[in-house]
């Protein structure tokens, strides 16, 4: 079955949003790059910011290291049009990405909880975890020389989604 032209509403015009990279982070034994998105302006509020690294320190698990766990992750802070988000993700298992999602009114993005939909990001978001994918697999899966982690730390995306 194949979708019909004009079955999918759009609320408003696609409009570009910066996300922009800002820093590597020590959390709680991890070691996390960190992302910011706006709908509204260049980065998110500092709230929003503060917010997603406190909860990357409680849903990230802990031990960070073990056999199939290396203490690597990223974490996005999204100041959205309709709700904040805070995506906290992880390494594991060689090749797999974790996450944990939460959500927040605009107007409170302090009061963040577990996001209540089966959601694991949208296009703007998922163009940072692409991003890590591919850093991932070429600084660590197929590097020729081994993994390097140093060098997957230092390759982050920015860029107008």
């Amino acid at each position: 079955m194949t979708a019909q032209a004009g079955t999918i509403v759009l609320r408003q015009p696609h409009r570009p949003r910066t996300i922009s990279f800002q820093g590597v982070e020590a959390i709680a034994g991890w070691t996390v790059k960190l992302y910011g998105i706006s709908a509204q302006a260049a980065a998110p509020r500092a709230v929003l910011m503060s917010t997603t690294l406190r909860l990357a320190a409680s849903a990230l698990p802990s031990p960070p290291r073990t056999g199939d766990r290396y203490g690597i992750g990223f974490a996005i802070a999204h100041d959205a049009a309709d709700l904040c988000f805070a995506l906290v993700h992880w390494w594991s298992g060689e090749n797999e990405i974790h996450q944990r999602l939460f959500s927040a009114p605009v107007d409170r993005p302090d009061e963040m909880a577990p996001h209540p939909s089966p959601a694991i990001g949208c296009v703007w978001e998922l163009a940072v975890t692409d991003h890590e994918r591919r850093a991932w697999l070429r600084h660590v899966l197929a590097n020729p020389e081994g993994p390097d982690l140093a060098a997957y730390l230092g390759d982050h995306f920015e860029g107008r989604i």
